[in-house]
């Protein structure tokens, strides 16, 4: 059963600084994996994941989720598709899904180009999404988004 949260909480929760858990280096996925970062509020009181998502059959698909209480989507970014929001309009590749109170991330929207100058880069854009979503203490990378120098190999 999904979880249900007001607009007004999902606001607060996105708004709210997250930093990394501990110092764990995390190795950045490629061709098909995935990863799930936890995070935490400056608090202690509130957990958070961060999920980098990447496709296996198209290594331009990528997917940047912020989570809260284990299945709520806060906000995802996705790269290499287009979406069709719930009222028929379709949002172009790439863009950005923020909850919405009855439709949970079902919504998305363009890329605030404030923020995410450099859609180029998937370095560039995972660093701009976790400043997007207030990630004010990052995790620990051990590099680049790895299938970036891979693609000829």
């Amino acid at each position: 059963m999904a979880k249900i949260i007001t607009q007004k909480e999902a606001d607060r929760l996105f708004s709210m600084e997250k930093v990394k858990v501990d110092d764990t280096v995390w190795a950045l996925p490629y061709g098909g994996t995935k990863i799930s970062i936890p995070l935490q509020s400056k608090d202690f009181k509130e957990k958070f994941m961060l999920d980098v998502n990447t496709s296996k059959l198209c290594l331009a698909k990528l997917t940047l989720q912020n989570r809260t209480r284990d299945t709520i989507t806060l906000c995802r970014l996705d790269i290499g598709v287009p979406h069709r929001n719930p009222d028929g309009q379709e949002v172009g590749s790439p863009h950005i899904h923020l909850y919405r109170e009855g439709f949970d991330d079902k919504w998305a929207y363009p890329l605030p180009n404030e923020v995410f100058k450099n859609i180029d880069n998937k370095w560039d854009i995972l660093v701009a999404f976790m400043t997007y979503c207030n990630i004010t203490d990052v995790p620990n990378f051990n590099g680049k988004l790895l299938y970036e120098e891979r693609t000829n190999g």
